[in-house]
């Protein structure tokens, strides 16, 4: 039985609307912006194929919206979700889709994905499909498995990596066939907004994965202490952007990242002196906002060095 009063507070509609929520829109920059920075990365340094960039690009988010299905379906038959929970798409639990049919099409578009790696494979290199692999595993694993990342004091780390580093890496070496110290320097801002989309998550989920025996950072330092943290990752990461800048990392034009600094004092305002998950949907939703400024603002500075 649906619960009216928490899906008019979510403003959830039913129809087509059902499916979008599903793979979680908001935390979709967390597999767009990565893959574009790194191939802007690649075009700096030489030329593209566009082609491999849309099929990455393609990959990457079907992949990541696959890892919010499992932790959707994972959750539910974990008995962790209900229709009182925020900042999930509610399919299940709200809208009575089949747990069966959340995991069949986060399996299939899984399979899209693997397709999709074997065309990139094809033009690139086979060395791919082995760290293409051990991603969607972690995707898997996130939510998935008998010990849950999501669940532990990693989730933050593993999922910078990953999706930040790893996915710049890729999507980089596909286009140039080499890979090289500064972009994985390059890539460390981006892993940390990543990191703090999946905090300010646990921040807003905190009481229920405490009551259901999680152990996140948030958890684990308190509420007050994972918001200051939170605000120094942000600090953290725009500074190694000044430096990146200061040493000729990235060009000049990436001082238009800081711009995104905004959303990110945004974010901690919204933050502040709220307890009740609802109230805090919105600072989740605006730091996926404040990793999307600052990616697509820093590929578009790469871009721009390229011509200027």
């Amino acid at each position: 039985m649906q619960n009216p009063s928490i899906k008019h507070a979510l403003n959830e509609k039913g129809g087509f609307q059902i499916w979008w929520r599903l793979m979680r829109p908001h935390t979709l920059t967390a597999s767009f912006v990565p893959v574009f920075v790194g191939t802007m990365l690649a075009l700096v340094d030489g030329s593209i194929d566009i082609f491999l960039f849309l099929a990455m690009l393609l990959a990457s988010m079907l992949i990541q919206a696959a890892t919010n299905m499992f932790n959707e379906y994972y959750d539910y038959v974990r008995g962790l979700d209900n229709e009182e929970s925020v900042g999930i798409g509610g399919t299940i639990v709200r809208d009575g889709i089949s747990a069966n049919t959340v995991l069949r099409l986060a399996l299939a578009f899984f399979g899209i994905s693997i397709l999709l790696g074997i065309y990139i494979c094809m033009v690139s290199s086979w060395w791919i499909a082995l760290i293409g692999l051990v991603c969607m595993l972690f995707g898997y694993l996130y939510t998935g498995g008998p010990f849950p990342i999501a669940y532990t004091p990693f989730g933050e780390v593993s999922a910078g990596f990953f999706m930040g580093t790893v996915i710049i890496g890729i999507s980089y070496f596909i286009q140039t066939t080499e890979i090289t110290g500064e972009i994985i320097w390059i890539s460390i801002p981006v892993a940390i907004f990543i990191g703090t989309i999946m905090l300010s998550n646990n921040i807003r989920d905190l009481d229920g994965d405490k009551e259901n025996g999680r152990k996140t950072i948030a958890i684990l330092i308190g509420r007050e202490n994972a918001i200051r943290f939170l605000a120094f990752l942000f600090i953290a990461a725009y500074t190694l952007t000044i430096i990146y800048i200061i040493s000729n990392m990235l060009p000049f034009w990436s001082l238009l990242t800081m711009l995104s600094i905004v959303k990110a004092i945004d974010v901690i305002r919204k933050f502040q002196g709220k307890t009740k998950p609802l109230e805090m949907l919105p600072a989740m939703v605006a730091t996926g906002k404040t990793n999307t400024v600052y990616g697509f603002l820093l590929g578009l500075s790469l871009l721009i060095s390229k011509f200027f």
